[in-house]
């Protein structure tokens, strides 16, 4: 068994690593990357689906890999995949992740966390934007939140699937606003389509969704950009401040991930972090960045395993305080 970047990660968090239990597919031979394997554990379409297939085109165009293949695992949050991903032994497997699943393993009681799979790499971040109808009685996002203190249930937020990005970003803004976050009225949509019909149709009083979701709207002035909650302004909604310039002292990133398996060995796992490198370093990688409007929040080894453990407790605490689990 390798010591692996898992091991820390397993440490930090007080877990204890699940030995791997089975084997789909064949075992790659360390240093062996003429194949890779990318899981999606969600639906074709969404965000870890995309980044996933974006990567595989840039590690396919950049001749890092001759067959590289993207493969679906539907189910909770992510929780089905994390769990195939625990009894894996196939060193040439990432597993695309991200924020959404560090909430539906609180969320779900996932026998299965991070700290049982080992950390490869982040690859990008996603801002997501707080917005209003444009008949919104608040000009600002502050003014919203000094109103939404003193009634909390009176202005609903919509947002996406309970435990969510959405939904936690919608709590710490809460903590960060000193309003009681067992107290929102946050409704969950199971689509953004559904969650813009809310806003445009002046049901809810908030909406809390990624920038891409609602940036259309904002720009044409269908709704109200409040902020974004990167570190910097979105390329996409130029106009509209961050969470800390509409004085909240809070940034949060809709990030996406690579695991692979538990007991990979360390020569193999450093052949897949190196993989994964060389394709961020790529023009067509930075391209991807830019077109899609994500942020390079790339980072390997020690630093993402404690990056992992400190948005376990975030999140952890977050959805506690919001009464989830």
């Amino acid at each position: 068994m390798g010591l692996s970047r898992r091991g820390f990660l397993a440490g930090a968090l007080g877990t204890t690593a699940l030995a791997a239990t089975g084997c789909a597919g064949t075992v790659a031979k360390p240093g062996d990357l003429s194949r890779l394997r990318i899981m999606a554990p969600a639906s074709p379409g969404g965000g870890w689906d995309t980044t996933a297939r974006l990567l595989q085109r840039v590690i396919r165009s950049a001749g890092l890999a001759r067959n590289v293949q993207v493969f679906n695992v539907e189910g909770a949050g992510g929780t089905i995949g994390l769990g195939q991903l625990a009894r894996e032994s196939d060193d040439a497997l990432l597993m695309m992740m991200g924020l959404v699943m560090v909430g539906a393993i609180e969320t779900n009681e996932s026998p299965v966390g991070l700290g049982d799979v080992t950390p490869v790499a982040r690859v990008i971040g996603e801002p997501e934007i707080v917005v209003a109808p444009a008949a919104s009685p608040y000009a600002s996002l502050a003014e919203f939140v000094e109103a939404w203190r003193k009634d909390p249930r009176s202005l609903p937020i919509a947002g996406g699937s309970a435990g969510g990005t959405d939904q936690v970003l919608a709590g710490l803004l809460a903590q960060a606003g000193d309003v009681d976050p067992k107290q929102i009225n946050y409704i969950a949509y199971s689509g953004g389509g559904q969650s813009l019909a809310a806003l445009l149709g002046n049901q809810v009083a908030a909406g809390i969704s990624g920038v891409g979701e609602y940036g259309e709207q904002v720009l044409s002035g269908d709704l109200k950009g409040w902020a974004v909650s990167g570190e910097r302004r979105s390329a996409q909604v130029p106009d509209v401040p961050t969470l800390t310039e509409a004085g909240f002292d809070l940034v949060v990133s809709n990030w996406r991930g690579l695991m692979t398996h538990p007991d990979i060995s360390e020569q193999a796992l450093a052949d897949l972090t190196e993989i994964v490198q060389q394709a961020h370093d790529t023009p067509e990688w930075r391209d991807v960045l830019a077109k899609q409007g994500w942020d390079d929040e790339f980072q390997t080894g020690p630093d993402y395993g404690r990056f992992l453990a400190a948005e376990e407790q975030r999140v952890g605490e977050i959805l506690r305080e919001i009464g989830l689990v």
